[in-house]
């Protein structure tokens, strides 16, 4: 006689809160200008992701969209947008939620006062009334960060939220029951261990405040605050790695554009991120290479 294995009748609830409820994927820095085959690239990721089984259901942009809009000229700036839309459009049948990252703003001192100064020219291409929001989908809530900001002398960038969005993000994970899982999204990392590959280091690690967030301490505290936030996904620095800290997951994910389009940035190759979401806070996520 054949014995089957008997599955207990209290660990049904576990397999059914193990259920996958979303696949995403987390596509940043792609850096989009018409050089250095960079539209075919884009267009071969995005195939990638929609050939994905189990399929894919939206995409999470982490930033950098373009190449550069910092002190560009407009004919360039909108040049660069007329591609992403034109590719985006022709190549890409998932829903795309974006963010900013620092080369999706236009830092020209030049045009201080012009309604497309700073990020308004962006989020009036993405259809964004503001730099951050949240989503819900499927029992997960999305949180999307504007993590860009001018440092106080006004001359370069810095990763923070500043107070306004703070204040905003304690309300929002305040107003999120305790038993929705949370995603947060940003383009600067929150936290990440990238910045220790460096080659030039002689006897202490130098990190500028462009390449983490400077609100990290504070951000990590409310986080401790409510366990339901579960991951943290960020770009940025174009390299790949996973940090745990008080059960949250920091992830930064590679670059599409890899090293602006000419290959490997140090270990990393070109690729995005791809993530399975489940019904109890759980996932599993991945480091795609789309290139062969």
């Amino acid at each position: 006689m054949l014995l089957l294995p008997t599955l207990s009748l209290n660990k049904i609830p576990d397999l059914v809160k193990r259920k996958p409820v979303l696949r995403v994927a987390h596509l940043t820095d792609v850096h989009l200008k018409d050089e250095w085959d960079a539209p075919r690239h884009y267009r071969d990721c995005l195939h990638h992701v929609q050939q994905q089984t189990p399929k894919v259901d939206m995409i999470l942009n982490g930033g950098d969209i373009v190449f550069d809009m910092n002190k560009e000229n407009i004919d360039t700036i909108n040049a660069q947008w007329k591609l992403m839309h034109a590719v985006t459009a022709a190549e890409c049948s998932l829903p795309v939620h974006y963010i900013l990252g620092n080369h999706d703003i236009w830092w020209n001192e030049n045009n201080k006062g012009q309604a497309i100064y700073g990020k308004q020219y962006s989020l009036n291409q993405l259809q964004l009334p503001m730099p951050y929001y949240s989503l819900v989908k499927n029992g997960w809530k999305f949180i999307f960060l504007d993590s860009v900001h001018l440092d106080i002398d006004g001359t370069w960038y810095i990763g923070k939220l500043g107070d306004a969005q703070f204040s905003w993000l304690e309300n929002e994970l305040k107003s999120t029951a305790a038993d929705m899982s949370i995603c947060v999204i940003s383009h600067i990392p929150i936290l990440t261990a990238t910045l220790m590959v460096e080659d030039d280091i002689v006897n202490k690690w130098t990190m500028l405040g462009g390449d983490m967030h400077t609100d990290t301490a504070k951000i990590i505290r409310l986080f401790y605050q409510h366990p339901n936030v579960k991951l943290c996904l960020s770009g940025h620095i174009h390299l790949h790695d996973k940090v745990i800290y008080n059960n949250v997951t920091y992830i930064c994910n590679g670059a599409v554009s890899g090293a602006w389009w000419k290959g490997n940035k140090r270990e990393t190759a070109p690729g995005y991120g791809l993530i399975d979401l489940y019904a109890d806070g759980s996932f599993e996520e991945w480091y795609v290479n789309y290139q062969a």
